[in-house]
């Protein structure tokens, strides 16, 4: 995993392991291992033009001494300051090393540049060291200004701890801030770090431990890896047989979405299940017999009862319903039949739009839920604005999952996973790629999702391992060109098998 912790526990850990080691001890291991991270960037450290950004805090201090390092090793270092106040002693250091040390409000030369502007603009790399993990807000002035020079500067931007103007503990972004191309973050990672938008300015993300392990306590957000996939993954013993590797029933497709039951059924299948039983109209039932032969199918009728359907197609272990199912009153009783069992059930797609419309008919429930919705999905759920759930994913995500009573996979450029038990630490998918953006790949996931659960993974690790497999499967099946969903599907035994080889 991963780990990542709010800000009070980071703070709280820093206290009390500044109580047993020098003054000072943490900031030069923060300094010592930013500056060996910008070595490794420069093509040479001698000659080279390094920019320092600093504010007022710690995170200045940080800078100014990596600053400070790097000068020592003959790079030319211009520290820009944001603010009336820095670090004396990190400024001190720098000057004693042959760095310099100018105000972003400088007076401008005739052609309207300061000192600080001709400094970032011909950086061979700059160092963001505005604002720490305590900043609130977007970047005010000067600050937000020298942000937007850093951008055009030619060479990288590496941020210090957290690029300056993202919320540590949200991700969240409210006015300007900095875009880094990488992020040497101390400690323990920040879970602005893991979570859009926050993520998408914090470029390569470098761990740096400064010691600060046995003071920290359960991560608040965490990203699985994949020797944390292979470890949940379940694998088929000698008395295994397709009932014991457990069985999925699967609601999907309809006459107009026929697409969408073979989607979900070649994910189940590919991801594991034992068995597939599928229930649905006649169109798409007729496609999956030929597609998934194996697929055990019950065709629903129209006017039938949900639970009459259900009752025909047998025991399964998990229930994944919602892709492709269409909204109407047929559609309605089979998702009631579903969540009125007392089995773990995924619910997508059109049975997300279905539980909106009948949230306090069908939710709670005491069995184990995982929904999968994406922002549009989500905001018709909870009622919240789209725009506003993109900008606060982690806020809505945990709020939707605590008020519905069920987990909760948010889809996106980041995909996070909340569960409904209060202090349950997040998980967040680190794997997604923008080949996923392709109609049908949620069906895809769902799927597999659902596959999981029927083979005993607990809604939380059964959304993570299904997110983690499904961004592999399509980064191997892209592999830099255009797919379609059934390619993903094609990739999932592959992606398993690099999950396990990683491991």
């Amino acid at each position: 995993m991963r780990n990542a912790h709010r800000v009070a526990a980071v703070r709280a850990a820093e206290s009390a392991l500044m109580a047993k080691v020098p003054e000072g001890a943490l900031m030069q291991r923060a300094a010592a291992g930013l500056a060996s991270v910008c070595i490794g960037l420069l093509p040479a450290v001698y000659g080279s033009r390094v920019s320092v950004l600093v504010g007022s805090g710690d995170n200045g201090g940080d800078a100014l001494y990596s600053g400070a390092r790097l000068a020592a090793r003959g790079a030319v270092v211009t520290a820009v300051a944001a603010a009336a106040r820095v670090h004396e002693a990190g400024a001190a250091a720098l000057r004693d090393a042959g760095g310099r040390l100018v105000a972003a409000a400088d007076v401008a030369d005739p052609a309207g540049r300061t000192a600080a502007d001709n400094a970032i603009a011909a950086a061979d790399l700059v160092i963001d060291g505005l604002l720490g993990i305590g900043g609130r807000g977007g970047l005010r002035e000067p600050a937000a200004s020298l942000a937007a020079a850093a951008l055009r500067a030619p060479g990288p931007v590496v941020a210090v701890d957290l690029p300056s103007g993202i919320d540590a503990d949200t991700g969240e972004v409210t006015g300007a801030a900095v875009t880094a191309d990488v992020t040497v973050t101390f400690g323990t990672l920040k879970p602005g770090l893991l979570i859009d938008p926050g993520a998408s300015h914090a470029g390569v993300v470098e761990f740096v431990d400064i010691g600060l392990g046995d003071y920290l306590g359960p991560p608040d957000v965490a990203a699985a890896q994949a020797a944390d996939i292979a470890e949940w993954l379940p694998r088929p013993t000698a008395e295994s047989d397709k009932y014991r590797r457990g069985v999925l029933g699967i609601v999907a497709g309809s006459d107009r979405f026929t697409g969408a039951s073979l989607l979900a059924v070649g994910g189940a299948i590919r991801g594991g299940a034992g068995m597939v039983r599928l229930v649905s109209s006649e169109i798409p039932v007729g496609l999956v017999r030929q597609r998934w032969p194996e697929a055990v199918i019950t065709t629903a009728h129209a006017g039938e009862e949900g639970g009459a359907a259900l009752e025909q197609a047998g025991r399964v272990q998990a229930w994944t319903a919602g892709p492709g199912m269409g909204t109407g009153d047929d559609s309605l009783s089979l998702l009631a039949a579903v969540l009125a069992t007392d089995l773990p059930v995924l619910v997508d797609a059109d049975g997300i739009t279905l539980l909106a419309a009948h949230r306090d008919e069908l939710l709670p429930r005491a069995a184990p839920t995982l929904l999968t919705p994406h922002a549009g999905e989500l905001s018709r759920l909870i009622g919240a604005e789209r725009a506003d759930i993109e900008a606060r994913r982690l806020h809505f995500v945990t709020k939707a999952a605590a008020d519905l009573g069920c987990t909760v996979l948010l889809k996106g450029s980041t995909t996070v996973i909340a569960s409904p038990e209060p202090g349950q630490e997040v998980l967040v998918n680190p794997t997604g790629t923008s080949w996923l953006a392709t109609a049908g790949s949620g069906d895809v996931l769902s799927g597999l999702a659902g596959s999981l659960l029927a083979q005993g993974l607990d809604p939380a690790r059964a959304a993570a391992a299904a997110a983690y497999l499904h961004g592999i499967a399509a980064r191997l099946a892209a592999d830099g060109a255009p797919i379609g969903s059934e390619d993903i599907i094609t990739a999932l035994p592959a992606a398993i098998r690099t999950v396990e080889n990683r491991a």
